[in-house]
């Protein structure tokens, strides 16, 4: 697996977009199923929060990272799960790291639901990408399965 693959956030994102949907979603409102993800950082045991959009899929749920091996995949992997939070509802959840041959269809689905706000993240890709471009493209982008504890 590589890790090569990170998309720095602008500061426009850093600054005002991340924190007005954190800021939503801590007081019960939602953009499109978005929730704030809590995970211990694998080196300091402390919370670390950031927007995410929960993906449905076939009966599962998936995060998937449009800007590449960030700092929450990596203490995902170290930490195998976190909290899912909107308002006062907090979601313990564990999470296992697809393979790449299992993430084409979640990536379609993820790119097809939420293109308007992650598209430019997967460039040459779309939700009419064929499987062979898309399982190309998936080591670039860490997908976990998430359960509910």
């Amino acid at each position: 697996m590589t890790t090569a693959h990170f998309v720095k956030p602008d500061g426009f994102t850093r600054k005002v977009l991340n924190p007005t949907v954190a800021w939503l979603a801590r007081r019960n409102v939602s953009l499109a199923g978005s929730r704030v993800l809590a995970v211990r950082g694998r080196k300091t045991g402390e919370w670390r929060t950031t927007p995410v959009n929960p993906l449905p899929l076939d009966g599962e749920r998936y995060l998937v990272a449009p800007r590449g091996h960030v700092q929450w995949t990596h203490n995902m992997r170290a930490a195998g799960g976190g909290e899912l939070r909107k308002g006062k509802k907090v979601e313990l959840f564990r999470a296992v790291e697809l393979a790449d041959e299992e993430k084409p269809a979640v990536l379609r689905a993820y790119i097809k639901k939420w293109s308007w706000e992650v598209g430019a993240f997967f460039k040459g890709l779309s939700a009419e990408s064929t499987d062979a471009e898309l399982l190309a493209a998936a080591p670039k982008y860490p997908v976990f399965r998430i359960t509910v504890d």
